[in-house]
């Protein structure tokens, strides 16, 4: 409550303060703001360099007028259309436009470059580009976004489903997860809403990420939040209603379909049929028969059971008030974000008191503050607090996992008597809709707070350049869990068909319990960091110099065992640039982890990078087609802290000696004393570990060509070596102890990435077009993988996350065809079975057989997107595609791909595509009512393209003309939007969507309509 009480305090304040008037100075230079549409830049400060009290802000029109003699430098600084420097070469009317070249490029050092001096390979996004999704977070919004980042989407409920990240795909057998930063510090960027975003820079290469150390191995997503304005005042609604489809649900038989394909695959594998033909068609007739078949529908019932727990539609609304603005010494950015998602149960409203609705909701309130304390000493405050609460029906009853296993023919959602259905070989606690009506709910909640402050000091009286930056920052995350579910009672009938007709029994189970009021702390996290850093920075005629010396320090402390770590990076930064043509960058970062073994904890990471500006050159710079052109290169090593892993548990003391005593793990002491009996050798010690490394390297164009078309080019080439891995592959069991873990693997990967973006006005219509394209290769070059019998089961040499399997060649036709072929261990074959290569010789099918088939489930090779946009005296559209390539899915969702193992249901899909002696040349094999070893292998049949083309935004809006809007006397702009959000998607698996297709609840499409208002 004493933080909730403190973010409303500032957001109180921030409303309360007073903002000066628009203050033009009567000088002698005049000019106008522009960004690359030609649209004008409100709010940019403008500066004469070396003379910070000359600052003045342009107006809603982009005009200023400041008091410059020419040959003097203006430094042009805007919240989102970067900075840049320019000449006062005449005292007429300047136009000063903010083109590509102007961009801000962050990479760490407390100092913000334009494009034109950046040697790194960076890629930002801005707030009008991302913001078109009406996504509950910044997360969902960058679908398609920033050139070298793959973004991939998942399932789940809306409160909890979020994308995947990579920056130039996979890249190591241990990690290639990106580092993720909200104003520079590592947090959580599921909690930041879009609204509060200005934009998000993709740093990739070593020159990108040299400062972050451990952790920036894999890339970085770097996230900046708004702030305010000097001498404006901005307030802005924005309302979205949205409306969601589930798209691709499953569709499933119904019941006399179920029973015809039970006794089909029971038929197959020589046994008696399950389901007599009058109880099929009692299954088929239900309650239409009248007289004595009115009682089928309980004991024979044909449930829709998805059609029955969910409904077509869910609906989101989102509320957003921001203020933004500031004086001539202070800037504020304040906002308020409110969402809320009612999800897809049908009937939520069952019970007196409380709702089994999946719902959530989330506030967000957000201040970011700029003081100017004197004129060298500038204080800077961030602060996010979100409360955020879901709720579920039942103990977070999975709904969708019942909905795939449970078949029409199960049992009646009811009982004549009103009690829930249920059976023997499907017990009610599967029955869908009673967990998402007679189970009650669990509740979560989250609290968060992101803190952070500033302070920066001018030295120059010391020294002319010099600098001090101080700051610290305090974040805690907590999330509890109530639950309030229930137990409830079930019934149904186990019948028989008889000759006079059905002949049942009565089974019961489960009990009525109260609803439960437990809670406990789910989930908790909390960190600090601290960071002192003294910069230089000068210019000495033609040469531009900028130089850091920086100390950061961080403690994370998470949920769980061993989960507390704390890191210390020691870095030297310089930049330096030569008469706006030349650029030279260098970096030298020492890292130290709690993570790492005694006397290993630190690395040396040396960094260097180069730009060269063409477009400056002479036999460049009187080229009018070209305005702006560089090349950069870079290399780097960037170690990381990663630790060695047993499948998905991490080892944090591979470098001790273990000791196993009757189950339980023991060192011993110096006396060699143990009180536990025998004592056995565990795992071997890791002696002289060292830490992971990336050697990054990088070469680069960017390029503003035609006045209008920004391209940028990179190739980049990365080998990652000393990755941690089990060395059994080294050792026979002769070794007779588990092997160490060694850093010996080794990555390598490389790639090409192309973007550009074409902006042009033609009379009053602006016309946008663009794209992104992205191809990343890697492959295994060591992992101390042990011998192999045969080459096809090599996988070093091969690709990460590489799928392996069988190679089918068709289905067996007949029993000839099954006693010609090769052996298959497996299982027994029957005709409709699967059919493999022998792909080693040996004349026998079995495991030696797998080979690599297809690319990478996790992560597609080819990423890429492509947007179109005009708008025409304020009525405009855009509307963004994106799709992958070099992407495989292995389809073995339950029911849908495999069905009818261990009761489950049986899809459309499949049933219309199984093998029958009929249907030889079929999609899938024959039916199967047991365990199918042989059938359900990973193999070429399950193997599927995964490559998809999706709409993912489109957007139809109307701008309200100023002249309308001037006549409020109130507003001062007003935009109405129609969008649509993954309205369609072209691939080749049809049945599932592409991105999500296990038993999950499907992916969703979305309608929005919604009002942007400014005052």
């Amino acid at each position: 409550m004493k933080k909730n009480k403190i973010l409303i305090l500032a957001l109180l304040a921030c409303l309360s303060i007073p903002v000066g008037a628009q203050h033009i100075e009567s000088n002698n230079i005049k000019g106008v703001v522009l960004d690359q549409s030609g649209k004008p830049v409100n709010g940019a400060s403008i500066t004469v360099m070396g003379a910070p009290d000359t600052q003045i802000v342009t107006d809603e029109n982009g005009i200023f007028e400041i008091s410059a003699d020419k040959n003097q430098k203006l430094e042009v600084i805007t919240v989102d259309k970067g900075s840049t420097q320019v000449v006062v070469e005449t005292d007429k009317t300047m136009t000063i436009v903010m083109g590509y070249a102007a961009r801000t490029i962050d990479i760490g050092a407390n100092k913000i470059f334009p494009r034109s001096e950046s040697t790194a390979s960076i890629a930002t996004v801005y707030n009008e580009d991302f913001n078109k999704r009406s996504a509950k977070n910044i997360s969902n919004s960058l679908f398609g976004q920033g050139l070298g980042l793959t973004t991939l989407q998942n399932a789940g409920n809306y409160a909890s489903v979020e994308p995947t990240f990579y920056i130039r795909g996979l890249q190591s057998l241990s990690s290639s997860t990106p580092l993720v930063l909200v104003d520079g510090l590592e947090r959580d960027m599921s909690l930041v809403s879009p609204e509060e975003v200005e934009s998000v820079s993709i740093l990739k290469d070593a020159a990108a990420v040299a400062l972050y150390g451990y952790k920036g191995t894999n890339g970085a997503i770097l996230i900046t939040t708004k702030r305010g304005k000097y001498k404006t005042k901005e307030i802005t609604f924005t309302y979205d209603h949205v409306t969601n489809f589930q798209t691709k649900r499953p569709k499933f038989v119904d019941a006399a379909t179920y029973a015809e394909a039970v006794n089909e695959a029971r038929g197959y594998e020589g046994l008696g049929a399950r389901y007599t033909p009058e109880e099929v068609e009692a299954f088929r007739i239900g309650a239409g028969n009248g007289g004595a078949s009115r009682m089928y529908p309980y004991l024979y019932p044909n449930v829709n059971w998805l059609d029955d727990t969910f409904k077509d539609t869910g609906i989101s609304n989102k509320y957003t008030i921001e203020f933004r603005g500031g004086g001539s010494k202070f800037r504020y950015y304040t906002m308020v974000n409110l969402l809320t998602d009612k999800g897809f149960v049908k009937s939520p409203n069952e019970n007196e008191g409380y709702s089994t609705q999946n719902k959530y909701s989330r506030a967000n309130l957000r201040t970011n503050l700029d003081i100017d304390l004197t004129n060298t000493t500038k204080l800077k405050l961030n602060l996010l607090g979100t409360l955020s609460e879901s709720s579920r029906p039942g103990d977070s009853a999975d709904l969708w996992n019942m909905i795939y296993s449970l078949p029409a023919a199960a049992f009646p959602m009811r009982t004549e008597d009103g009690s829930w259905g249920g059976s023997t070989t499907w017990p009610g606690t599967l029955n869908p809709i009673a967990q998402s009506q007679g189970a009650a709910y669990s509740k979560g909640h989250t609290r968060s707070l992101f803190a952070d402050l500033t302070l920066s000091q001018d030295l120059s009286s010391l020294l002319k350049g010099l600098g001090a930056n101080f700051r610290l920052a305090y974040d805690n995350y907590s999330s509890i869990w109530e639950d309030h579910s229930k137990l409830y009672a079930y019934k149904g009938y186990s019948s028989t068909w008889q000759e006079n007709g059905p002949f049942y029994s009565t089974i019961r189970g489960g009990e009525t319990g109260e609803m439960g009021t437990g809670a406990s702390t789910n989930d908790w996290a909390r960190q600090f960091n601290f960071a002192g850093s003294f910069d230089y920075n000068r210019s000495f005629e033609r040469f531009d110099v900028y130089s850091q010396l920086k100390w950061d320090y961080e403690y994370r402390d998470y949920y769980g065992l061993n989960t507390t770590v704390y890191r210390q990076n020691v870095s030297w930064y310089s930049h330096i640039g030569f008469d706006k043509r030349y650029f030279l960058d260098l970096a030298l970062v020492g890292s130290g982890s709690s993570l790492l073994a005694p006397g290993h904890k630190w690395a040396l990471s040396p960094t260097i990078s180069a730009a060269w500006v063409l477009s400056e050159e002479n036999f460049l710079k009187n080229l009018s087609w070209v305005n702006f052109l560089k090349l950069r290169a870079s290399f780097g090593v960037i170690n990381a802290d990663y630790l060695p892993k047993n499948g998905s548990e991490t080892i944090y003391n591979y470098w001790d000696q273990i000791y196993t005593t009757t189950g339980t793990q023991y060192r011993f002491n110096s006396s060699y004393d143990s009180d536990f009996g025998s004592t056995l050798i565990g795992r071997l010690a890791t002696m002289n570990s060292t830490h992971e490394k990336a050697f990054k390297y990088n070469v680069g164009v960017d390029a503003t060509l035609f006045n209008n078309l920004n391209l940028t080019v990179d190739g980049y080439y990365q080998r990652r070596k000393d990755i941690w891995v089990s060395s059994e592959g080294k050792y026979t069991e002769v070794l007779g102890v588990d092997a160490p873990y060694e850093n010996a693997g080794i990555v390598d990967s490389w790639g090409i990435e192309a973007g550009l973006d074409y902006t042009k006005k033609l009379g009053q219509v602006i016309f946008n077009i663009g794209g992104n394209f992205t191809w990343n290769r890697n492959k295994i070059k060591e992992q101390l993988e042990e011998p192999r019998m045969y080459s096809n089961l090599v996988e070093t040499g091969n690709r990460l996350q590489q799928v392996y399997g069988l190679q089918a060649i068709g289905f067996f036709k007949d029993e000839e065809d099954i006693a010609n072929s090769p052996t298959q261990n497996f299982s027994t074959v029957v005709p409709g079975d699967i059919k493999y290569k022998d792909v080693n010789g040996d004349n026998i099918i079995d495991a030696n057989d797998k080979t690599a088939i297809g690319y990478s489930t996790a992560v597609p090779e080819i990423y890429y997107s492509f947007h179109l946009g005009a708008e025409w005296k304020g009525i405009g559209f855009d509307a963004m595609l994106q799709g992958t390539a070099n992407y495989s899915a292995v389809l073995n969702t339950k029911s849908m791909y495999w069905p009818l193992i261990n009761n489950t249901t049986l899809s459309n899909h499949y049933y219309n595509n199984r093998w029958t002696p009929e249907n030889q040349a079929a999609k899938y094999p024959r039916l199967s009512s047991q365990s199918n070893a042989n059938n359900y292998q990973n193999n070429t049949i399950w193997l599927a393209d995964r490559s998809f083309l999706k709409l993912r935004n489109l957007e139809v809006y109307y701008k309200f003309p100023k002249a309308l809007i001037q006549k409020t006397k109130v507003l001062g702009s007003a935009k109405l939007y129609v969008r649509g959000v993954d309205l369609l998607c072209f691939d080749k698996i049809n049945a599932a969507d592409p991105e999500s297709y296990g038993a999950t609840n499907p992916l969703t499409k979305s309608v929005i309509v919604g009002l942007t208002i400014g005052f």
